[in-house]
């Protein structure tokens, strides 16, 4: 027998920027928001800052514009008062997906215009039926942790398709999610249904289960309704996230960390308006770096500039001692294929590695113009693979099997050892898609490829798997938000 020997399991990391690094970026974001400025479009924003500390001076270039300087005090004092954990609930009020270190989440993305139609497999305009049916994919995925609305819907007023979508994920999932919105008007409808969702305004603050994804414009601007937005959400004690995209040759500079740089100033900008609005406001950091394709034009997604870069910032947050944002499980690919699972596999174990908190544009193809469900769910099973893999190894008397090896029969094997009978079922990786039968079988069943398995998967879900409804005061203020929308276009 062995001596039990309590030995700590070790999971898998990587680390991207060193102490040195990570203090260049950080005084490059510094003297970016302290000499450099950005250009503050939203009136109320612009008079916090300056009450705060910040002051405006002439343009340092030749735009025109003046300057909002924000000194480093303002910034330190932020990043002190940010939660380190941000406690996010499903809409039953359960608590599944605290946004703390060591802990990885996945979901999709939003706003697609395209989606490929899971019953004909064309390419169409994304509905507000898809942005439902995708939620509802998402509540059956057990990797899915939360929902975003993958899609765009065309066949709503162009004005409303935010709240259209708003109500199609809390109809088609439970779980958390994270929503975009137009402007304060839609804040203040979506908050109202969220409010009669979560039983109230203090429940809803207690235990949340929406975040707003915002974003200011690289480089160093900020748009009045997106601003706006943020500072709604501070005011109401909702998680908010407000990462920026600088991609290198666009919105950023053509280098990593220049994108990188100006990226967490945008970041911090953000930061600090939360903060300045109410103190301890959910603040989820980040930002979205991409490679802007030099012959393409494109903003590539499956890029190793965005799993690199994410990496770094990861390193940032966990130097801020803030949750992450991050993104995986996408692909430039046109059509579900190799390049797809490839695009997707990279990202999603960078993601796993680099402790990356909330991981979001799972299921995106086409550069994120067009939502695949078939992706989705072959996305899903990447996650569960490389989950297992970040388990890392146990090393305890029960793994080390010593009595098993003791008892084998020289060249007889453990097939039928109570140790393999006993153990099997967690010791081992079971696939639920990936395809591992014999040739004959295989053929037996169809030769089906994985892309085939994935559609017949999603179709399965969403004819089978049941979502709990929305409670009856939700859907009374559902039908009045909308009634009054209508009434207001004529």
């Amino acid at each position: 027998m062995t001596e039990q020997i309590p030995i700590e399991t070790l999971h898998p990391t990587i680390r991207m920027l060193s102490d040195e690094q990570i203090q260049a970026i950080h005084h490059t974001s510094l003297d970016i928001l302290s000499r450099t400025g950005i250009v503050m479009k939203n009136e109320a924003a612009r008079q916090l800052l300056l009450d705060a500390g910040a002051w405006e001076s002439g343009p340092s270039t030749g735009s025109g514009e003046r300057r909002i300087k924000v000194p480093e005090h303002l910034v330190m004092e932020a990043i002190g008062s940010a939660p380190s954990r941000i406690p996010m609930y499903n809409r039953l009020g359960e608590l599944t997906m605290p946004l703390e270190a060591g802990k990885v989440f996945f979901g999709p993305g939003s706003d697609c215009v395209f989606t490929i139609d899971v019953e004909t497999g064309k390419r169409r305009r994304a509905t507000a039926e898809d942005v439902q049916r995708f939620a509802h994919l998402c509540d059956g995925l057990e990797q899915m942790d939360f929902v975003m609305s993958m899609g765009t819907p065309s066949d709503v007023p162009a004005m409303d398709h935010y709240l259209h979508s708003f109500i199609g994920m809390i109809r088609g999932s439970v779980k958390p999610n994270v929503y975009t919105a137009n402007n304060r008007a839609d804040m203040g409808d979506i908050y109202r249904i969220a409010c009669a969702v979560a039983g109230g305004e203090t429940e809803l603050r207690e235990k949340p289960f929406l975040m707003l994804y915002a974003e200011s414009i690289s480089p160093l601007l900020y748009p009045d309704e997106s601003v706006d937005k943020l500072l709604f959400c501070a005011e109401k004690g909702i998680p908010v996230t407000y990462p920026p995209s600088p991609n290198t040759g666009g919105g950023g500079p053509i280098t990593l960390t220049g994108a990188l740089a100006l990226g967490n100033a945008e970041c911090l900008v953000g930061l600090v308006l939360t903060q300045l609005v109410r103190r301890g406001t959910p603040f989820l950091y980040g930002m979205n770096i991409a490679a802007l394709d030099m012959k393409s034009a494109i903003v590539s997604y499956g890029a190793p500039e965005w799993p690199t870069g994410m990496a770094a910032w990861c390193d940032m947050a966990r130097y801020y001692d803030l949750p992450s944002w991050g993104a995986a499980g996408a692909t430039d690919s046109k059509v579900v294929d190799a390049q797809a699972g490839i695009e997707a596999t990279v990202s999603i174990m960078s993601a796993f590695l680099t402790g990356c908190n909330l991981v979001h544009d799972v299921g995106y193809i086409e550069y994120g113009t067009t939502s695949s469900m078939e992706m989705l769910v072959i996305a899903d099973e990447i996650i569960r693979d490389v989950r297992f893999i970040m388990g890392g190894v146990e090393l305890s008397e029960r793994t080390l099997a010593r009595e098993a090896i003791h008892r084998a029969k020289p060249g007889g094997g453990f097939l039928a050892d109570d140790h393999t009978l006993d153990h099997w079922k967690w010791a081992q990786w079971r696939p639920a898609l990936i395809d591992r039968m014999r040739y004959d079988r295989w053929v037996k069943k169809g030769s089906k490829d994985m892309a085939t398995r994935a559609n017949e998967r999603a179709r399965e879900i969403i004819a089978e798997h049941q979502v709990p409804p929305l409670p009856e005061e939700a859907e009374a203020a559902i039908t009045e938000v909308l009634a009054k929308r209508a009434a207001a276009q004529g």
